[in-house]
């Protein structure tokens, strides 16, 4: 046999026995903690107070702007209502009934027959005459239907006294000073 025919085989090396270590190992002496910064913890609590007083003054602020539109809500309920009532008493007064009679107050007539003006030439169409001083339309007579939107004017009072002024009050509901006023009842 050969030499080349034997297969050699490589030597391997032998691992030293190793001996079990214990996982449990004494502490030789205990770390060393160290001391929170005390400019640290002033800090984080001086950010936190400070994001409690944003907090509070933004709550506060928005209180008062909720209470500011209330008002403003309330004033503009207002001025619509008076705008309202103030469009009524102008439509009453604008009336054409309210216009006639006040025209029949300052002696107003209406004409009877209409005349007509030619401007080419200057020349008159129709009676020609004026009107006499009966009315032939009578505002406040029967025929007139009433209107709820004219307001009689009332009639103010003389002064009798001597410190009596010529103003009129009006007459207002009784305060309600205890709650809703409640009926008696027997």
């Amino acid at each position: 046999m050969s030499l080349n025919a034997v297969v050699r085989k490589p030597v391997q090396p032998v691992a030293p026995a190793r001996e079990p270590q214990r996982r449990l190992q004494p502490v030789a002496r205990p770390a060393v903690r160290r001391k929170p910064k005390l400019a640290y913890a002033l800090v984080a609590l001086g950010g936190a107070l400070a994001i409690g007083a944003i907090q509070v003054a933004l709550s506060l602020a928005i209180t008062q702007d909720s209470f500011t539109l209330a008002g403003l809500s309330s004033q503009q309920r207002e001025l619509n209502l008076q705008t309202h009532a103030l469009q009524e008493e102008l439509t009453g007064l604008s009336s054409p009934q309210v216009l006639a009679n006040s025209a029949a107050g300052l002696g107003m007539v209406v004409a009877g027959s209409p005349s007509y003006l030619r401007l080419s030439d200057g020349a008159v169409f129709g009676t020609g005459a004026g009107a006499d001083w009966t009315s032939t339309v009578n505002p406040g007579g029967a025929g007139a239907v009433s209107n709820s939107l004219i307001v009689k004017p009332t009639p103010t009072k003389t002064a009798t006294d001597a410190g009596a002024t010529g103003q009129t009050t009006q007459e207002l509901p009784p305060a309600i000073t205890d709650g809703l006023p409640s009926p008696t009842t027997r």
